[in-house]
């Protein structure tokens, strides 16, 4: 087993039956897939075991993926990419009904789903995102209104993605063994919403704007953002409120006034 490089975050998955029960959340069968930091080539393998129609793997550190090449370069249904899948464009790389696999890097794994949801186009050619996270990360994207972990990253990915918890992966399941527990989260975009936000960076300012003064009301940080007429015409929203109590809907309206202005 190669020496893990702590600076990339690599923890290798290494339990089969966790890395069989990954591959069979949906069907891979004649399927596109991409998979996202491959490391040695476990869940790779059983990838390939399902014959699926391609397979693209981004590996962005260097001696892995010369082993990669090594390993599976008989294979003709197989791209490699050295590559970082937060500077590679990974949306004009992806094919129709493509399924997307990751056992990320838990330093930049916010920053890859962020990367996700802010795709040109929407909705996106994927199917699937079967992404893995630290569980404290995947219980703020799951995080539901009014529950402790509700908040900006449950607001923004819920927006675009239907999102469901799967399973937690314990630390004995990967070498190096990491000093969390795992959890696995299955994304599936939405394909029509009924608030018509134009851009989702404007989500996210709205949010941060907002939760910038989490444990304050809203009063005074919603008038950065809204007059005092826009306010008024959005039902629901009251002032006295602190940002956790107001529901998705009222952001996603907040969003759509904001845009208004541009």
């Amino acid at each position: 087993m190669k020496f893990a490089k702590k600076s990339l975050g690599q923890n290798f998955l290494i339990d089969k039956n966790i890395i069989k029960k990954i591959i069979n959340i949906v069907d891979i069968r004649n399927k596109n897939i991409i998979e996202i930091g491959p490391g040695t080539g476990a869940l790779t393998e059983e990838i390939l075991k399902n014959n699926p129609k391609s397979l693209i793997l981004i590996e962005k550190d260097i001696s892995l993926h010369e082993n990669l090449i090594l390993k599976f370069s008989h294979n003709n249904i197989l791209k490699l990419y050295n590559d970082d899948i937060l500077s590679i464009n990974i949306e004009k790389l992806i094919k129709e009904e493509t399924v997307i696999f990751g056992n990320l890097p838990y330093n930049i794994s916010s920053q890859i789903l962020v990367k996700f949801l802010k795709f040109k186009t929407w909705p996106p050619k994927f199917n699937d995102l079967i992404l893995m996270f630290q569980k404290e990360l995947a219980d703020k994207i799951i995080g539901e209104y009014l529950s402790t972990n509700y908040g900006r990253l449950s607001i923004i990915s819920n927006y675009r993605l239907k999102v469901f918890k799967k399973f937690n992966i314990s630390a004995n399941c990967f070498i190096p063994k990491p000093k969390v527990t795992s959890t696995l989260l299955h994304f599936r975009p939405i394909k029509k919403n009924k608030f018509k936000i134009k851009n989702i960076n404007n989500l996210e300012k709205v949010t941060n704007v907002l939760f910038s003064g989490r444990r304050k009301m809203i009063n005074k940080n919603i008038k950065k953002i809204l007059s005092e007429k826009e306010i008024s015409q959005i039902q629901g929203l009251q002032l006295k409120s602190r940002p956790s109590q107001l529901n998705p809907d009222i952001y996603y309206k907040i969003t759509e006034f904001f845009e208004k202005k541009y």
